[in-house]
């Protein structure tokens, strides 16, 4: 039943959970119709969730409790659904007369069939979907080699990407210009967490603060898991509580360092997009599907709980659990491990670290695992094997963040190497060349 015989605009939030620089949303507030906040929990994506206390589901029903909160002074509200986006939709087009549908670009596969889908739905009611860039600086074709084929070696990209960046790029969105086009509505209810089958974790979630100094000692401190030397800022671009436009407006002035990990963002972008069987369980590189893994199920668990006996190891499985983080030079470590030492597929730790990350991100995290495991693009050669040792005396040479995470180091409960490091590495080393022979 129609509330209201005027037409409207609605704006669907999903990855860019803010009110601020947001590219959709101004562009639907800028024309000048009512605009109808929208967020919808879809039941596709949450019932794959394996745990009922997901940190990142209580995440997203935070931030949207404070885009609510804000929406409210403004005497507007979010309508937030739990349901399939195709039926919610039904429901809202019966409920408003909606002239169009504005939204962000999202790069997953499910992603861009879903909204393929709602398109095709809305244009069999006359209308139309407008979609725009918002969670990366680039996309798609936007950066590519002379002959318009996509970079799939980072360094050049980024060459590319550095040259071909303007202020343009970087300019925030003045969506603040147009408050007043909120469509007005007394405060909706919305879906608790126990009503759709999660239970709100207590974890504390990282500020949203872009410190200068932190960014700025970035390229001398991120190395290091026991200094708080790395931003702690990805869950918010993964949602999009914070703008990426203005992260890299301040990393661009403050760090070279830090800006290349926001264009290493870019890039597994651009590759999911350009080459969307990634995010489908598949090798970037098809030679490496013939590589023989062991997959050892109790080794796996042992990797999964941090009991390998390799202390820099268990530290950052143990670090992952407890808070849904790991440092970045550890994500490598435990990465190239579990692939390269116990020869366990790749893809067994892509989806654990799915699981368990608060900052998930399908193109990140599938570059990152096959970067380890040698079979992406502008992987690690499949000769490199990390040696746990080495990497904890270069960056814990005083063990302090591998005391932290396991007190019982010294202590003879602590478990003995799951495997010697010598064999590990000759046996991957074999496993390999064996495998890309063929």
């Amino acid at each position: 039943m129609i509330n209201n015989n005027s037409p409207v605009n609605i704006c669907w939030f999903r990855r860019d959970l803010r009110l601020d620089d947001n590219a959709a949303l101004y562009h639907a507030l800028k024309q000048g119709l009512p605009v109808v906040p929208l967020f919808i929990f879809d039941p596709n994506i949450l019932d794959k969730l394996e745990e009922k206390a997901d940190r990142r589901v209580t995440f997203i029903h935070a931030a949207l409790a404070d885009m609510q909160e804000q929406l409210v002074k403004l005497g507007s509200s979010l309508e937030v659904y739990y349901g399939r986006p195709d039926e919610v939709f039904q429901k809202l087009l019966d409920k408003y007369p909606v002239q169009k549908v504005f939204t962000n670009h999202d790069y997953e596969p499910y992603a861009v069939e879903r909204d393929e889908a709602i398109r095709r739905l809305l244009n069999e009611r006359g209308v139309s979907l407008h979609t725009y860039k918002d969670q990366v600086i680039f996309e798609k074709e936007e950066v590519v080699k002379d002959d318009g084929k996509p970079y799939t070696v980072f360094t050049p990209y980024s060459r590319r990407w550095k040259a071909t960046l303007t202020d343009f790029q970087l300019k925030s969105y003045p969506v603040k210009k147009y408050h007043q086009h909120f469509y007005k509505q007394p405060p909706q209810k919305m879906p608790s967490l126990s009503s759709m089958g999660f239970w709100k974790t207590e974890i504390v979630f990282p500020a949203k603060a872009m410190r200068e100094e932190l960014i700025r000692k970035y390229k001398e401190q991120r190395d290091y898991p026991a200094i708080h030397g790395t931003s702690h800022l990805s869950v918010h671009l993964r949602f999009g509580t914070l703008s990426i436009r203005k992260l890299a407006r301040k990393a661009a002035g403050l760090s070279e360092t830090f800006l290349n990990e926001l264009i290493w963002r870019d890039f597994y972008h651009m590759i999911l997009w350009h080459f969307p069987h990634v995010g489908k369980g598949r090798a970037f590189r098809p030679e490496y599907e013939h590589i023989r893994w062991r997959n050892n199920e109790q080794e796996f668990e042992c990797w999964c709980q941090g009991l390998t006996g390799y202390p820099i190891v268990d530290a950052g499985m143990r670090e992952l659990n407890a808070t849904g983080f790991m440092h970045n030079r550890v994500r490598m470590i435990v990465a190239s491990f579990l692939s390269k030492h116990l020869l366990i597929d790749w893809r067994w730790g892509e989806a654990y670290f799915a699981r368990k990350l608060l900052d998930f991100d399908l193109a990140a995290n599938n570059g990152g695992w096959q970067w380890a495991a040698g079979s992406g693009c502008d992987a690690a050669p499949y000769f490199r094997v990390f040696n746990p040792y080495l990497q904890t005396k270069k960056f814990d040479p005083d063990l302090k963040y591998i005391r932290h995470w396991v007190p019982e180091l010294e202590e003879l409960s602590y478990p003995r190497p799951i495997v010697e490091h010598e064999v590990a590495r000759k046996r991957c080393l074999e496993a390999y060349a064996k495998a890309l022979k063929k």
